[in-house]
């Protein structure tokens, strides 16, 4: 199988080629038509964290240097490494794309977008009419080992991010967020991230509150919340039932008399404190106020590691699913070897079935030519039937069709 697959991915690049070398939705658009004068089917799959090119060259021997120079031609880049590119090949491509649609070959393991992303990139090049027969069964495939990896295996369960965590520790302290009103402090990445896993998760209320009013006003837009005017947050602190913190401050931003404050205005009801930014933003002493649970990094990190640990567990299970379905793809490629001769055997009987009708066509009824007719075309495909059966046998057991077809039919 000439199949080949060439990749730059956080594996064995900087994230500044990375960058350079990302291909937006559009781009590959554009890039398809030149990749085309090279590859027979492909489908080029471009993240954050990855830029991969699979494809079938036209000629039996793979080249994979055309392949990248089309690539630098489209996305020049100064100076590149040969080592940022790996090279898989047969075997070896499926196995990889199989790992990319599994999620096991993730920056973050179980990462469930690359899923999502590995059908649209296939779904791209579908309506650009660059997959043929091969490449429908090959992306068949691999998205399938994604489904099963989801359903069959916990590669993707638990929080493996910061933000995540601080969400779903929330989630453990109470046991309807529906309810719940939740003011995040810091509209930059992390508090972004905390802010969208607490709407996902159906908390009733969102404010959001940042030193520049426009981030605010910006990231409450996006996840349908409100704003408090920064000079302003610890007057507002005790409306809050969740408080994450996430900003870029040097010094404390909430202190230990200011939750004090807010518990006894809230007469008692629990208050959960996340502080998930480096220098910490939280008196780390509120902790020891009653009915306040305080997390920072570090009791999230271990979190966060525990949940590593139990993905990375998960991951025999997948390679396991992975190999399986690499046993099925090469059965049915195997089998497209030996078609030509089932249909060349089919066709010489039928020609010699067709000679024999003919010689009794005007000696015998036109009912009787219709029951003979009917009959030996049956009596055919019962011959052929146990010969044909052998053949696929042997082909997806991966035997060598031209020496079979000569030695054992």
């Amino acid at each position: 199988m000439n199949l080949l697959c060439i990749t730059i991915n956080h594996n064995n690049s900087p994230i500044e080629t990375r960058e350079a070398l990302h291909l937006s939705r559009n781009e590959i658009i554009e890039f398809i038509p030149l990749i085309k004068q090279v590859l027979a089917e492909g489908v080029i799959i471009s993240t954050c964290n990855r830029t991969e090119i699979f494809g079938l060259p036209f000629n039996y021997l793979p080249n994979s240097n055309s392949i990248i120079d089309s690539l630098l031609k489209y996305k020049p880049v100064n100076d590149i490494k040969p080592e940022y590119f790996h090279k898989y090949f047969s075997c070896g491509a499926v196995k990889h794309l199989f790992k990319v649609a599994s999620g096991i070959d993730s920056l973050i393991i179980g990462d469930s977008q690359i899923l999502g992303q590995v059908k649209e990139a296939f779904e791209i090049s579908e309506d650009m009419n660059f997959t043929g027969p091969i490449f429908h069964r090959l992306f068949e495939t691999a998205i399938r080992v994604g489904k099963r990896t989801i359903k069959e295996t916990g590669i993707g369960e638990g929080a493996v991010t910061v933000s995540y965590a601080a969400v779903q520790v929330v989630e453990k302290i109470f046991s309807g967020l529906e309810k719940k009103s939740a003011l995040v402090i810091g509209a930059g990445e992390t508090g972004e991230l905390a802010a969208i896993n607490l709407k996902d998760k159906g908390v009733g209320k969102i404010t959001i509150s940042n030193r520049t009013l426009d981030r605010a006003e910006s990231l409450a837009e996006k996840i349908h919340g409100e704003i408090i005017p920064f000079q302003f947050l610890t007057e507002h602190l005790h409306n809050y039932d969740i408080i994450i913190s996430a900003t870029s401050s040097e010094n404390f931003i909430i202190s230990y008399k200011d939750i004090a404050a807010a518990m006894k205005k809230r007469r008692g009801t629990p208050q959960v404190l996340m502080d998930i930014a480096i220098p910490r933003d939280i008196d780390p002493e509120v902790r020891n106020i009653d009915n306040v649970f305080y997390h920072d990094m570090d009791s999230l990190k271990v979190i966060v590691e525990q949940n590593l640990q139990k993905r990375k567990s998960e991951i025999p299970g997948v390679e396991k699913i992975i190999m399986e379905e690499m046993v099925g793809f090469f059965s049915w490629y195997n089998t497209l070897e030996v078609v030509p001769t089932i249909k060349s055997l089919r066709n010489f009987f039928d020609e010699i079935r067709s000679d024999e009708l003919e010689k009794i066509k005007n000696k015998i009824s036109e009912d009787d030519f219709s029951k003979i007719e009917d009959m030996t075309r049956r009596l055919i495909g019962r011959i052929l039937h146990n010969p044909t059966v052998k053949l696929r046998e042997l082909a997806e057991n991966g035997n060598n069709i031209q020496q079979v077809t000569t030695t054992s039919i």
